[in-house]
């Protein structure tokens, strides 16, 4: 009797790669958008308007939430990792059709990780003295999970998910069982602000913004690298070890992945729909009952179950306008930008102060204040983010887009 096939050799029966995913290109071209976006500087423009209802809205939900919760801008690192997850089958099915060896494809894999994280370093050390190692941007947890994520790409499905429940309760199990902070513990020398409103009693002090087993590891694991002074804590709360968690997020993706390659040319919107919505209800009630709450910062299991519902439920609305709708033309924009996804991060990394001293020396510092100063920064973002998205419409006509 000849063994079941695994969930990637389900996917790979027909002879030729499946064509793109449309829906799943705009999904990451919104993703890339949301953060090239940061340079609208819409926080800045609602403090020049305070009491605007609508100022502040877009400005909330272009800032990070400081601990528990969820803004617009808090989904743009779990949708980039989710979709890393959903493209893995496509890739891999695609390398097989052409006749790559698992070995073959396990090396690759490797490299693209070695690369990933290399990349994120890179990208984190442009303005430090020297190489600043670090490990909590969005590159390098990719990089370090990517490769344990191709493996479970071979798993039959029903060890995928139990994978997914496995590191999740380990990682929520090894944060429980460390010890939490007392009453008496000086949260202002680990950076925690003297009025920071968000400290937790009870079991869930376990997830205290930098006293846990996350910052902890930290303190100990960043100094074995180069630094300008011993690292203590990271101001916005985030952790090397946040890798685990997020490769929860990114098998939840390869599932999606799956569900979309084996039912295709059908889109399984209410399988989407469901597990959306599942999960999103599983990681509020995590939080609800105090058992783990919803933190981004440091990227609770709660975290991974609610921000991959939400995911889940973006990629639904993209696939049902997109492929089941067939409303396309609009999407062209996101396209071009989820197609060359790499590409977007490093010119939104990278060109942002060349584009704005490039305006400054040839338009004159006051080229975006004709409406006033409190709109100047909204302007001037929406010259550079223009920019960027030509820069990507070029690369688009050129047929360049950037691998690793």
């Amino acid at each position: 009797m000849q063994p079941a096939p695994t969930a990637v050799e389900q996917s790979v029966r027909l002879p030729q790669p499946a064509p793109r995913n449309v829906a799943v290109d705009a999904y990451r071209g919104l993703v890339m958008l949301l953060m090239m976006a940061e340079v609208l500087q819409l926080a800045r423009v609602a403090r020049a308007f305070p009491g605007n209802w609508f100022w502040a809205f877009l400005a909330y939900h272009q800032t990070h939430v400081d601990w528990a919760g969820c803004s617009l801008h808090d989904t743009i690192q779990p949708g980039f990792s989710f979709l890393v997850g959903v493209a893995l089958p496509y890739s891999i099915a695609s390398r097989l059709a052409k006749g790559s060896s698992f070995g073959r494809l396990l090396g690759h894999t490797a490299w693209r990780s070695l690369v990933l994280i290399a990349l994120g370093i890179f990208l984190r050390s442009t303005r430090a003295p020297h190489t600043y190692f670090t490990f909590e941007d969005t590159l390098t947890q990719i990089g370090l999970g990517y490769t344990f994520l191709f493996l479970v790409g071979f798993l039959r499905p029903r060890w995928q998910w139990t994978a997914l429940g496995a590191i999740l309760f380990a990682y929520w199990l090894a944060w429980a069982l460390y010890p939490a902070a007392g009453p008496g513990f000086d949260y202002q020398a680990v950076g925690v602000p003297p009025d920071w409103a968000h400290h937790y009693s009870g079991f869930a002090a376990h997830w205290n913004k930098n006293a846990n087993l996350g910052n902890a590891f930290d303190q100990w694991f960043l100094n074995l690298f180069p630094t300008v002074k011993p690292f203590v804590f990271n101001s916005g709360g985030y952790l090397t070890l946040s890798f685990i968690p997020t490769l929860g997020t990114m098998i939840l993706g390869l599932i999606a992945g799956q569900w979309l390659r084996t039912a295709a040319p059908r889109i399984p919107i209410r399988k989407l729909l469901a597990a959306g919505g599942a999960l999103a209800a599983a990681g509020l009630l995590l939080h609800v009952t105090g058992i783990c709450p919803v933190v981004k910062r440091i990227w609770t299991p709660s975290w991974t179950l609610f921000s991959g519902g939400v995911c889940f439920l973006f990629l639904a609305a993209f696939c049902w306008v997109l492929d089941v709708k067939r409303y396309r033309k609009w999407a062209f924009p996101l396209v071009v930008i989820g197609m060359n996804s790499i590409a977007a991060y490093l010119i939104a990394h990278l060109w942002e102060r060349f584009i704005s001293d490039s305006f400054r020396i040839h338009l004159g510092r006051q080229a975006f204040a004709f409406l006033g100063s409190g709109l100047e920064p909204l302007l001037h973002g929406l010259a550079v983010l223009a920019v960027y998205w030509l820069v990507l419409f070029w690369m688009y006509r050129k047929k360049l887009f950037l691998r690793i």
